[in-house]
C-alpha cells in the first residue's frame, strides 16, 4: 500500500498548494518538502523487497473487461527512477524557496511542481500501459504550465506551446503503439507485456509498434529531429529547468526505452533507428552546445547530447550497454541538476546569463564557482568523478561493437569526437564564466547566494565525487538491482571500478580530454568576441523553423477551409450538417436496402395519433412562423417538446418525461436569451426576392422533414426486429439486488454505467467553463447590469409615497410577480431535493433535481435582475461544479479503498434509533455530485449568456427592431 501515497500525496499537495495565500512562500516550500520527504521515506523502505527481486504491486480493478485496471508496480528500475525524482525534487524545492521572488505567484509554482512530480511518479510506477500513457500526457500538460510559468514573457509562452505540441503529439503516437502492443500481447498489464518480447518481435505489427513507441520516446527526450523544443524551454524558471532536464521530463523518453528494452530491442530495426537517432543527437547536441552564448542554452544542448548518448547505448542491443545507459541516467541527473542550479545562482546574483558578459566570477563567488567547476568536470568525464565512469562504459561498448570496418572504426571515432566537444563546452562553462578579467558592466554586483540556496548544489556535487571515487560501495547495489529488473537473465557481469588498466577506452578518454581543450582554445577567441551569432554548419538543421512553418501551414489550411465551408450565418451551417448526416445515413441503406422486422404491429390509438398530429403541426408551424415572429416560433417549438414529454409518459418512461420537461424549460430560457443577439428579421420588401425566399424556406422544410422521416424509418426498422439476446432482462433482474434500487433507469446511470455518466458530467462541466470563458471578456460591470431607466418598467420604489388606496394597490401589484418568483426558490429547491432523494427507487435523480434547482435560480435572475441576485444569493457556480465532480470521483475512489472496482456501489441498511432500518445507497453521493454539477453548469452557462445579453442591450440603446425579439 506504500505505492499509492507516493503517487497520490504530490497530487493532493498540488491542490493544497494552489489554495495557499500569495505571501506564504515558506509554507508552500515546507508543504512540498514534507510531501517529498514522506515519499522518499516510503521509497527507501521499499528497497529491501525490491532488492530481493520481488516487485511491489498494487492493483485496483477499474474496467477489467477491457483490461484497464489501476496498477502500481515498483521493480528495481522503477525504484531507481522514483528515488531520482524525489531526491532531485527535494533539492529543487529547497533551492526554489530562495530562488523564487516573493512577487512571483509562488503558490502556483509549487502547485504545478507537485502536480508534475505526481505525474512523473505515476508514469514510472504504472503497471498498466494505458495508465502509463495517461500519466505520460499529464507530464506534457503540467510541463506546459511550468515552462510557461512566467506567462508575461513571450518566449516562455512560445517555448511552452512548442513543448506541448511536440511532446503531446508524440504521446498520441505512443498511445497508438501501446494499443497495438496490447492487442498483440493480449493484455495491457506491464508484467505480461515484458514477458512477451519474442511474440512482439515476431509479429507483423512489430515495425509499426516500434515506430510509434519511438516517436513518443524521441519527442519526449528531444532526440533528433525533435530536439529543437528543449532549448526553447529554457525560458522557464531555473528550478523548473533543473528538474525537468535532469531527472524528470526529458528522462521520461529514455525511461520508456529502457522499460521496453526487453520487448522491442534485439532487432536490426531497433539497432538502426535507435542507434542512428542517438548518435546524431549526441554529436549534434555537443557541437551546438559549444557555440551557445546563454548559460542555460549551453546546458540545454549538453542535455540533448547526453540524452543522445543514453539512446545510443540502448540502441546497441547489448545488455552491458543497457547497464551503462541506466548508470549514465543516474550520473547525468546529479551533475546536470547541480549545473542548472549553479547557472540560476549566477543569473540571480549578476542579473545575466550571457557568457560574453560574464567573467572573473571566481573572486566574487568562490564557493559557487568551485561547485560548478566540479559538476562541469563530471559532465566532461574527468577521472574520479561519476561522469567519467559511465563515459568509460560508453567508450568500451563502442569499441566492442561488431560489424563492418566502417562500424568498428566509425562508432569509436564518433564517440571520441563527442567526448572532445563535451570537454570543450564544459571548459567554456568554467573558464569563460569564472576566470579572466573581472566583469565590470554586470546588471548586479556579483556575490555569493544565501547559504541554504547553495546547499542542494553541495549535496549533489558531493554525490558526484563520492560515486566517482567509490562507485561500487555507493551505487553498485542500486545499479545492479535496477539493471537486473530490466534485463533479467541477460544481466551481464560487470565491475564498477575507477581503474580498469591501460586500455583503448582509457586512450579514448585521454584523447577526448586533450582534444577538447584544444578545440576550446581554437574557438575561444571567436566565441568571446561574439562574432559567431549562429551555430556554424548546422544552423539550417534548426527544427524550430520547420515547426513554425508547419504551424503556419496548418493555420493557413484551416483559414482556407473556414472561408470555403464557413459562414457567419447559422442557417447554412445547419443546412450543411444536416445534409451531410442524411447522405452518411443513406449511403449504407442504398447499398444494402432497408428491411423490416417480423414483430406484430399494435393497433393505432386515436388519442395518441391526435397527440402526435398536434406535435407535428407545432413543428411545421414553428418553422413557418419563424419567418414572421421568433417568439411565436419558440412557443410552438415548446409545444412539440411538450408532446414529446407526454409521449414518454404514454410509454411508461416517467424519468425521461421529467428530464425532457426540465430540458425544455432550460432550453427555452437559453433560446430566449439568445434571441436578443439575432439580427432583426428582414422586411418583406428587403433582402431576397419573395419567390427566392419562399423556395429556400420550402427547401429547408423538406430537408428537415427528410431528416425526421429518416430517423423514424431507422427507429421503426429496429423496433420491429426480434433480438435473440436483449440487455433489458439483465438490468431488470440485477437493478434491485446488485444496484440497490428499483428505478432501473437511475441505477443504470449511477451504477451499471456510472463511468459513462461521470464522463458526461466532465464534458458538461468543460462546456460550461468554455462558454463562461468565451463570454467573460464581455462581462459588463455591476453598474451596467441594470437596464437604462427608460427600458425598464416602473418599480415599486418609483411610485410616489401616498396614502391613497389606488396607489397602495399599484405598489402591491408591482410586487406580486417578484414575490411569487422568490417564493418559488425554496419551493422548487425542495422539489429538487425530493427528486434527488427518491431517484434511486422512484422517478427522479440527480440530473432532474439539478435542472429543477437551476430553473429556480434562473427565475430569480429573470425577475430580480442580475445585480440583485448576485448581491443577495452569493452563488458561485464554479464551486458547485467543482464539488460535484469531487463527489462523483470521490464516490468511485471510495470503492477502490475497499478493494472493489471503481464506482462499485454499496447499498446497506442502517439501523437508525427511533426510525428503524434505513436503506442507504452509496450511489446517492454520486447522484449528489451529478446534482451539484448540473446546477453549477446550467447556472453558469445561462448567467454568462444573460450578462452578455444585458451588455448587448445596453450597447444597442434603442428598442429591439420589430420582429427581432
Amino acid at each position: 500500500m506504500s505505492l499509492l501515497p507516493i503517487v497520490l500525496l504530490p497530487l493532493l499537495g498540488s491542490l493544497v498548494a494552489g489554495l495557499l495565500p500569495h505571501n506564504a512562500r515558506n509554507r508552500e516550500a515546507w508543504l512540498a518538502g514534507a510531501i517529498t520527504v514522506v515519499g522518499l521515506v516510503l521509497t527507501v523502505m521499499a528497497y529491501p523487497q525490491v532488492a530481493a527481486g520481488e516487485p511491489l504491486r498494487l492493483e485496483y480493478a477499474w474496467l477489467p473487461q477491457l483490461g484497464l485496471d489501476f496498477v502500481l508496480r515498483m521493480d528495481g528500475f522503477a525504484w531507481l527512477f522514483t528515488l531520482l525524482i524525489l531526491v532531485v525534487g527535494l533539492m529543487v524545492i529547497f533551492y526554489a524557496r530562495y530562488y523564487m521572488s516573493p512577487e512571483d505567484p509562488v503558490p502556483r509554482f509549487f502547485s504545478f511542481f507537485l502536480a508534475f512530480m505526481g505525474a512523473m511518479l505515476g508514469l514510472v510506477l504504472s503497471g498498466n500501459l494505458i495508465q502509463m500513457v495517461l500519466f505520460w500526457e499529464m507530464t506534457s500538460l503540467v510541463s506546459f504550465m511550468l515552462i510557461g510559468y512566467w506567462h508575461h514573457n513571450a518566449e516562455a509562452r512560445r517555448g511552452a506551446r512548442m513543448a506541448l505540441i511536440v511532446t503531446g503529439t508524440g504521446g498520441l503516437a505512443l498511445l497508438a503503439g501501446v494499443l497495438l502492443l496490447g492487442q498483440v500481447v493480449g493484455s495491457y498489464d506491464l508484467d505480461v507485456v515484458l514477458a512477451a518480447g519474442d511474440i512482439v518481435r515476431a509479429h507483423a505489427w512489430y515495425p509499426a509498434i516500434l515506430i510509434l513507441v519511438l516517436l513518443g520516446a524521441f519527442t519526449k527526450s528531444a532526440q533528433f529531429p525533435f530536439h529543437f523544443w528543449l532549448p526553447r524551454a529554457m525560458a522557464a524558471p531555473t528550478p523548473v529547468s533543473a528538474y525537468l532536464h535532469s531527472a524528470t521530463m526529458v528522462k521520461a523518453g529514455v525511461f520508456l526505452l529502457v522499460r521496453f528494452w526487453p520487448v522491442l530491442a534485439g532487432t536490426d530495426t531497433w539497432f538502426w533507428i535507435v542507434g542512428t537517432a542517438g548518435l546524431v543527437t549526441l554529436l549534434l547536441g555537443a557541437y551546438a552546445a559549444m557555440f551557445q552564448q546563454d548559460l542555460k542554452g549551453l546546458l540545454a544542448y549538453s542535455t540533448i547530447s547526453h540524452l543522445g548518448l543514453i539512446t545510443l547505448l540502448l540502441g546497441l542491443n547489448s545488455p552491458l550497454a543497457a547497464v551503462a545507459a541506466i548508470f549514465h541516467i543516474l550520473n547525468h541527473a546529479t551533475f546536470k541538476a547541480s549545473l542548472f542550479m549553479a547557472a540560476g545562482i549566477i543569473d540571480h546574483e549578476t542579473g545575466t546569463r550571457d557568457i560574453r558578459k560574464l567573467s572573473g566570477l571566481y573572486k566574487a563567488m568562490p564557493i559557487t564557482a568551485t561547485l560548478a567547476m566540479v559538476a562541469s568536470a563530471s559532465m566532461a568525464g574527468v577521472p574520479l568523478l561519476n561522469g567519467f565512469l559511465s563515459k568509460e562504459m560508453f567508450f568500451t561498448e563502442t569499441v566492442l561493437i561488431s560489424g563492418d570496418a566502417f562500424m568498428r572504426v566509425g562508432l569509436p571515432l564518433a564517440a571520441t569526437v563527442a567526448g572532445m566537444f563535451s570537454v570543450a563546452y564544459s571548459l567554456r562553462f568554467i573558464k569563460d564564466v569564472f576566470f579572466g578579467p573581472v566583469a565590470t558592466d554586470l546588471p548586479l554586483a556579483p556575490h555569493e547566494p544565501p547559504r541554504w540556496m547553495r546547499f542542494p548544489i553541495e549535496l549533489l556535487v558531493l554525490a558526484c565525487l563520492v560515486v566517482g571515487v567509490i562507485p561500487a560501495l555507493t551505487v553498485g547495489g542500486i545499479l545492479h538491482v535496477a539493471a537486473q529488473s530490466v534485463l533479467g537473465a541477460q544481466t551481464p557481469e560487470y565491475t564498477l571500478a575507477v581503474w580498469h588498466g591501460f586500455n583503448l577506452p582509457l586512450v579514448m578518454s585521454i584523447v577526448a580530454l586533450v582534444g577538447g581543450v584544444l578545440v576550446y582554445f581554437l574557438l575561444h577567441r571567436f566565441l568571446r568576441m561574439g562574432t559567431l551569432d549562429r551555430v556554424p554548419l548546422i544552423s539550417g538543421l534548426d527544427g524550430r523553423s520547420t515547426f513554425e512553418a508547419t504551424l503556419n501551414l496548418v493555420g493557413s489550411l484551416a483559414d482556407r477551409a473556414e472561408r470555403f465551408f464557413g459562414t457567419q450565418r447559422l442557417q447554412p451551417q445547419l443546412f450543411i450538417m444536416l445534409l451531410l448526416a442524411l447522405l452518411a445515413g443513406a449511403a449504407p441503406l442504398v447499398a444494402s436496402g432497408v428491411t423490416w422486422g417480423d414483430k406484430a404491429l399494435t393497433p393505432v390509438d386515436t388519442s395518441f395519433a391526435l397527440l402526435w398530429a398536434v406535435g407535428i403541426l407545432c413543428a411545421f408551424a414553428a418553422a413557418w412562423q419563424a419567418k414572421y415572429h421568433r417568439l411565436a416560433a419558440l412557443m410552438l417549438m415548446g409545444g412539440s417538446g411538450l408532446v414529446t414529454c407526454i409521449t414518454f409518459v404514454w410509454f411508461s418512461a416517467p424519468d425521461l418525461a421529467l428530464t425532457q420537461l426540465m430540458v425544455e424549460v432550460v432550453t427555452m430560457i437559453l433560446i430566449l436569451l439568445g434571441l436578443r443577439w439575432l439580427p432583426a428579421l428582414p422586411r418583406a420588401d428587403a433582402a431576397l426576392p419573395g419567390a427566392k425566399r419562399a423556395s429556400r424556406r420550402v427547401r429547408d422544410i423538406v430537408i428537415a422533414s427528410l431528416g425526421g422521416v429518416a430517423m423514424a424509418i431507422a427507429a421503426f426498422a429496429i423496433l420491429t426486429r426480434t433480438f435473440p439476446q436483449s440487455i433489458s432482462p439483465y438490468f431488470l433482474d440485477r437493478a434491485a439486488p446488485e444496484g440497490g434500487g428499483t428505478n432501473v433507469v437511475n441505477v443504470i446511470l449511477v451504477d451499471f454505467r456510472g463511468f459513462d455518466t461521470m464522463g458526461e458530467l466532465t464534458v458538461v462541466g468543460i462546456v460550461a467553463l468554455i462558454v463562461y470563458a468565451l463570454l467573460r471578456r464581455f462581462r459588463p460591470s455591476p453598474e451596467s447590469l441594470e437596464l437604462p431607466r427608460q427600458q425598464r418598467g416602473p418599480r415599486a420604489s418609483d411610485v410616489p409615497p401616498t396614502h391613497g388606496a389606488e396607489d397602495q394597490a399599484a405598489r402591491g401589484y408591482m410586487h406580486v410577480p417578484g414575490v411569487l418568483m422568490r417564493l418559488l426558490l425554496p419551493i422548487l429547491g425542495m422539489v429538487g431535493i425530493y427528486f434527488l432523494l427518491r431517484g434511486h427507487n422512484l422517478p427522479g435523480g440527480g440530473f432532474v433535481a439539478g435542472l429543477v434547482t437551476a430553473v429556480a435560480i434562473i427565475l430569480q435572475y429573470i425577475v430580480g435582475g442580475t445585480l440583485w441576485v448576485e448581491k443577495h444569493m452569493k452563488m458561485r457556480p464554479q464551486k458547485w461544479m467543482g464539488w460535484g465532480l469531487l463527489f462523483a470521483v470521490g464516490t468511485g475512489l471510495g470503492s477502490l479503498l475497499f478493494g472493489y472496482p471503481f464506482l462499485t456501489s454499496h447499498s446497506p441498511y442502517v439501523d437508525v434509533p427511533l426510525i428503524g432500518s434505513v436503506h442507504v445507497a452509496s450511489a446517492l453521493f454520486f447522484d449528489l455530485g451529478v446534482y451539484a454539477l448540473v446546477v453549477g453548469s446550467t447556472v453558469l452557462i445561462l448567467t454568462a449568456i444573460a450578462h452578455q445579453s444585458v451588455r448587448s442591450h445596453r450597447a444597442a440603446e434603442k428598442p429591439v427592431a420589430e420582429g427581432g425579439q
